[in-house]
């Protein structure tokens, strides 16, 4: 048996999570029914669902929560702006959970309009919080006295502004907008330090909340429409811009209000120059001290484009000194051909008075390379509206270009071989469909499908499935025209749009079938992957755009159809789309009509197929379902099952099939000969990966009373596949109340042995295959022998499936199989059969 490759995320563990909460509405505090609340405990509380964590909230002063969390008496504390001191003492997630900044409110009363302002001004501040550090800095940057006084609540410091017991009060936007109107405070245009807000714990612990954190954060902050952009919602807060990378969104924020700080300053400082030189040294170098902290290239520019002034971003880049830059045009500074470009746009600013705003392309500083800046230029105005400069700030926008450019790869394109993936393909597909009802010109696609695939990767390895799959991308790319489309749609699958093609019918066919005819023997040709020689033939349906309607789903389906005629005829073909697989289509779609149909009318029943021991005794049931079709009569499971699958129809099915099989438990336990018998139900992959599967059980069972020990789930191995660790998540969830599994088929797919040993399995059930000649295949015999040893040494149970005949029921007790379900014991039949064979079931 072959080892399952898949190997998913690991889920976390369940476990207990104290979490610090103190006031600070809207990001966190402790709601009413005593669990995290606000922004911040929402978004934890959704995380904690997900991963299992159980929140014990742990409330405390703003101070304490710092001690405790440093000391690790509490495991999460929201709301922590990062710093390089604090990340000294505290680990940090990864993806911030909010943006702040921080602002001044002050009393009605009070003229506070900017830093200066709060000369001689009393100013409460939240004890132990970054604020008070960085705002005592920027007083002393600007030799503002003013009293720093720290509170131990924001809400207690807001109080004490409304009774005049200070001036102003400092706090992150989200609580002082939503508490001011409360306390009749204003807000002031100050605002300084704009922050990212984590959640911490101590320092080397808590790696595994960190990284589950990182998880959902990663995820919600990229999707409009997700929880995080909710619960922002929810509590009034902004919602993050999705064009460009938080940092940058700040950055431009701060260099729009630094701006208009300066222009304001400078247009005022050079009408008092005459009486006021001191003033205007002093404002100078304050100024020089801001744009020079900006992370921007902020400069200022007259009539005749020669540099005036430049920060300390700008000379940087110039590699010169500020004296140095004065009077320099770009001329003496960039290269002729960039010169022009920015040249244009400046004229544009100067001659016109307008605000430009574009990208550039520049030079490195380092010479090697170029990079791309946003760059915003406005004119500088005298009082009568001359304009005698410009002031331009220019950000660097490289990462993020190349971020974009990832992420349109990445949305566009096929991580492996490069080539266009669905999405692209259905985009050309739709323009090329449109263009030909205006050109008339016939097109085609063609849907390549390689040959046995699967068996190579299973042989060999995905790497070398991986290398074949690369290589026949770059076969297929040589052999085509430019304006053709070849596309990867995921596995094995390729598409190739041909467009252009000649009007009249049989001639664009003869081009079509040269075309694929070249391509099966381009891709017959031997390939070298890792040192060996592989021979592989591809399948190839071909749908023309005229037998389309129009319309790219119908296309893609019939080409699709025309691939599958290709490996019924042998593989290694090329097959045209026909009519018959037009009927086989319409076919399915009925049936599929009637499953609905069938659903809402109660067309569907339940059969029970006995399970008994070595002595005959009845000891549970399979539960079979079957379809009395008004018309059609009793149609075959083998009918309708897939499409249910294909369809989703397989859920309200399935569930249909739950309710009745619980149901009948329930009946059962009323009568002692039945009480103790288990109902086994098949799950499919569909139903069991459903996110709402396990609470659709759980409701079930609430809804019937039925015993959850007397279910027995039937999975099959190829549902081990897909995404094992959640798979183990669920049916742990559902074994903790006491439902029962089975692996059905057991031996016909990839079970992995690692795996296996951590199913909260109950039986494995031989497949009836192996059962069939089992007396006369030594290879079935030896499987048997296997399965049944297998199962004794995993103690779970055994039972064999498709037993008809006595001489293979003594074999398989022989071998040590003592539980069995076949037509020797009983045919699938109505629920009274079952109830008299409990009596007798084997005569």
């Amino acid at each position: 048996m072959s080892l399952c490759l898949a190997s998913p995320l690991v889920l976390s563990q369940s476990r207990d999570v104290r979490v610090g909460v103190y006031e600070n509405t809207p990001k966190v505090l402790l709601g009413q029914d005593g669990r995290p609340s606000g922004i911040l405990g929402e978004l934890l509380q959704e995380v904690a669902q997900r991963e299992g964590w159980t929140l014990h909230p742990v409330a405390c002063r703003w101070a304490q929560c710092l001690e405790q969390v440093r000391a690790g008496e509490i495991d999460l504390l929201p709301d922590v702006a990062f710093s390089d001191e604090r990340a000294q003492m505290l680990d940090f997630h990864q993806v911030p959970s909010l943006y702040s900044w921080s602002q001044l409110y002050k009393r009605n009363s009070v003229v506070l309009d900017s830093v200066l302002d709060l000369q001689d001004k009393r100013v409460l501040v939240l004890a132990g919080s970054i604020q008070q550090e960085y705002l005592q800095s920027l007083l002393d940057s600007f030799s503002v006295q003013a009293q720093l006084i720290p509170v131990q609540s924001l809400r207690a410091g807001f109080e004490k502004v409304s009774s005049a017991e200070a001036e102003a009060i400092v706090a992150n936007h989200h609580f002082g907008d939503y508490v001011a109107p409360e306390y009749d405070v204003q807000q002031t245009p100050v605002m300084f330090q704009p922050a990212r807000l984590f959640y911490a714990t101590r320092k080397g612990t808590n790696a595994d909340l960190l990284l589950a954190l990182d998880h959902y954060l990663a995820q919600w902050t990229k999707d409009p429409g997700s929880t995080y952009f909710k619960i922002l919602e929810r509590w009034g807060g902004a919602v993050p811009l999705q064009s460009m990378s938080a940092s940058v969104r700040w950055g431009l924020a701060a260099l729009v209000i630094l701006l208009l700080l300066a222009l304001g300053g400078s247009a005022l400082l050079r009408r008092q120059v005459a009486v006021k030189t001191r003033h205007l040294r002093s404002s100078e170098q304050k100024l020089a001290t801001i744009l020079n902290s900006v992370e921007a290239y902020i400069y200022i520019k007259d009539t005749e484009l020669r540099y005036q002034y430049g920060n300390r971003k700008v000379c940087e880049f110039f590699g010169c000194q500020p004296e140095q830059l004065l009077g320099l045009t770009d001329d003496a500074l960039l290269p002729d051909e960039v010169v022009d470009i920015v040249r244009t746009s400046d004229q544009r600013v100067l001659d016109s008075g307008e605000r430009v705003v574009k990208e550039e392309i520049l030079p490195d500083s380092n010479g090697e390379g170029f990079r791309t800046y946003l760059s915003v230029k406005i004119p500088l105005r005298e009082s009568d509206g001359k304009i005698y400069a410009l002031c331009g700030i220019s950000t660097d926008i490289t990462e993020q270009k190349r971020n974009l450019q990832e992420i349109h790869q990445l949305a566009f394109y096929d991580q492996l071989t490069g080539l266009p993936n669905r999405r692209l393909l259905l985009d050309r597909l739709a323009h090329a469909l449109a263009a030909r009802e205006r050109n008339r010109q016939e097109g085609a696609l063609l849907f390549i499908d390689l040959d046995n695939f699967k068996d190579l990767n299973d042989t060999l390895g995905h790497d070398v499935g991986d290398q074949l799959l690369c290589q026949v991308a770059e076969r297929l790319d040589v052999h085509i025209r430019e304006t053709d489309t070849l596309a990867r749609l995921g596995g094995d699958e390729f598409v190739l749009m041909f467009e252009g093609l000649d009007e009249h019918a049989d001639q664009a066919l003869y081009q079509v079938k040269s075309v694929a005819n070249k391509l099966l023997e381009v891709l017959r040709e031997p390939y070298s992957l890792q040192g060996r020689i592989h021979t592989s033939t591809a399948s190839i349906g071909v749908a023309m755009f005229s037998d389309a309607q129009s319309t790219v789903e119908e296309l893609l389906k019939r080409a699709d159809l025309a691939m599958y005629e290709a490996k019924t005829a042998g593989r290694n073909q090329v097959r045209f789309f026909n009519p018959q697989m037009q009927a086989e289509v319409t076919a399915r779609a009925a049936i599929e009509a009637d499953l609905r149909q069938g659903l809402k009318s109660g067309q569907f029943f339940l059969h029970f197929q006995p399970q008994v021991d070595t002595r005959g005794r009845l000891v549970g049931a399979e539960a079979l379902v079957r379809w009395q079709h008004p018309e059609k009569g009793l149609v075959a499971p083998g009918a309708f099952i897939a499409v249910a699958e294909a369809t989703g129809l397989i859920l309200p099915l399935g569930h249909w099939i739950m309710q009745c099989a619980c149901r009948q438990l329930v009946a059962w336990s009323a009568h002692e000969q039945m009480s103790q018998l288990t109902l086994a139900v098949n799950i499919s992959a569909r139903q069991f990966h459903h996110p709402n599967f396990v609470e659709d059980v759980f409701a079930v069972l609430d809804e019937t009373g039925a015993n959850p020990r007397r279910l027995e789930l039937e999975l099959t191995e190829s549902q081990l596949i897909e995404n094992v660790e959640l798979m183990i998540h669920n049916m742990n969830r559902l074994k903790a109340r006491g439902v029962r599994f089975s692996l059905d088929d057991f031996g016909t797919g990839y079970s992995s042995l690692s795996y296996l040993k951590r199913l909260p399995l109950d039986n494995l059930k031989i497949d009836q295959s192996f059962v069939r000649d089992l007396l006369v295949d030594p290879n079935d015999a030896a499987i048997v022998k296997t399965v049944i040893a297998l199962g004794d040494s995993l103690d779970l149970a055994v039972i064999a499936e498709g037993v008809e005949t006595q001489a293979q029921c003594n074999a398989l007790i022989e071998l040590g199989c003592y539980q069995f379900q076949g037509y020797h014991f009983g045919r699938p039949g109505p629920v009274e059969a079952l109830e008299r064979c409990s009596e007798d079931c084997v005569q």
